[in-house]
């Protein structure tokens, strides 16, 4: 299995479903053939499919072909550009947060069946581990980190999204002020893409930091993640855009607070000056038109003009990020109860087992399946 977000987020479905006592199979949601013989053999009453309006060929048209109930379980990608008419005639769609479910009614899903489901995850997988811990103390050891130095954290397919250079200029603000960190980006590919890379780099040349930043890059366990989390004091994710924000749960599931923007999916997440800070917004991109293409469900690439601009992308604001992370580096009690806060609130609301029955609960009330019925679900995976 990949280790992407879409692919964990059908994992800890079809999981806690199991774990329910649920009858559930899981399967890529490109596996053509082989959903072809789960909808014969198992006879699903309902297919849950993960995925974005993008996917709505695979998750959505192809089990109502075959006679199948879809129930999609949908990101977002900035904007939903096409099959708003699919969309609108389900009994059902699933979305992770109330930002995505604003970016749908926003682009003309106007269907009134759109409930808002966060995403699970294992609270065991992903736990506080002892700071003497040997896996912890060989990670900062092998990120350059000196005892008693604070390490801050961003990960993600690629940091720039995740508000990296917001974060990087935040630091150069305050280092005078505080200067005994060290600033860690984890990214899926080794620099990518290259030219945000190159952007970064100049960022910190211009700011005298290069020294104290670290790059981690290419795929890691679930385990190797845990220790990374642990191994920092701050997991910073002022993202560009975010549906959900899975790692930021994973962060305060394993006793970190979380360094935000006040938008988008981390406001279902993080508990502004409870488990984290959330800055405010500094800047919104909006675009009064932009291509679409052939992959999208269209005949032909071409350009789509907006009556109104639309905000695809958000930058949280460069001052309110220093301040907060000149506090949180700065008081330690802070960061200790801002952990131990937050590893309560990502048990209580976001734990897979919770999540899968609640999302079964909402499938039977919402479409009249008895409890023994079965659920299918389609997810990325290798």
């Amino acid at each position: 299995m990949e280790l992407d977000g879409v692919s964990i987020q059908g994992t800890m479905l079809h999981r806690g479903l199991l774990h329910n006592k649920h009858e559930a199979l899981c399967c890529d949601r490109e596996a053509d053939v082989e959903k072809q013989l789960i909808y014969k053999s198992f006879k699903p009453d309902v297919v849950i499919g993960v995925g974005y309006w993008g996917d709505c060929p695979a998750i959505v048209e192809h089990p109502q072909h075959y006679g199948m109930t879809p129930v999609p379980w949908l990101n977002a990608d900035g904007w939903v550009s096409n099959y708003h008419d699919i969309l609108n005639e389900l009994p059902l769609i699933l979305v992770t947060s109330n930002w995505v479910k604003h970016t749908y009614k926003r682009d003309g899903v106007t269907n009134k069946n759109i409930e808002v489901m966060p995403i699970g995850i294992d609270m065991q997988e992903m736990r506080p581990l002892p700071r003497d811990d040997i896996r912890i103390e060989h990670i900062r050891k092998m990120l350059r980190i000196k005892p008693g130095q604070k390490m801050i954290l961003t990960a993600g397919g690629d940091t720039t999204s995740k508000g990296f250079q917001e974060v990087l200029r935040a630091l150069g603000k305050i280092d005078k002020e505080f200067h005994d960190w060290v600033y860690v980006g984890k990214s899926w590919e080794s620099r990518t893409p290259y030219y945000h890379y190159k952007d970064e780099l100049k960022i910190m040349k211009e700011l005298g930091i290069r020294r104290k930043v670290r790059f981690l890059d290419g795929p890691l366990s679930r385990d190797f993640m845990c220790c990374l989390l642990n191994a920092s004091d701050i997991y910073a994710a002022p993202s560009r855009i975010d549906g959900f924000g899975m790692i930021q749960v994973e962060a305060q599931a394993c006793g970190r607070p979380v360094l935000g923007i006040d938008s988008m999916g981390i406001k279902d997440t993080v508990l502004h000056g409870k488990t984290g800070f959330l800055a405010k917004v500094g800047e919104e991109i909006k675009l009064k038109e932009e291509w679409v293409y052939k992959w999208q469900g269209f005949k032909k690439k071409h350009i789509v003009k907006f009556d109104e601009p639309k905000t695809m992308d958000i930058r949280a604001d460069v001052d309110d990020l220093a301040k907060y992370l000149l506090q949180m580096l700065t008081d330690d009690e802070l960061r200790e109860k801002m952990g131990a806060e937050g590893r309560k609130h990502a048990v209580k609301n976001f734990d897979y087992v919770k999540t899968s029955e609640n999302i079964y609960n909402s499938i039977e009330k919402k479409l009249g399946f008895a409890k023994e019925e079965r659920a299918t679900i389609s997810v990325k995976s290798r």
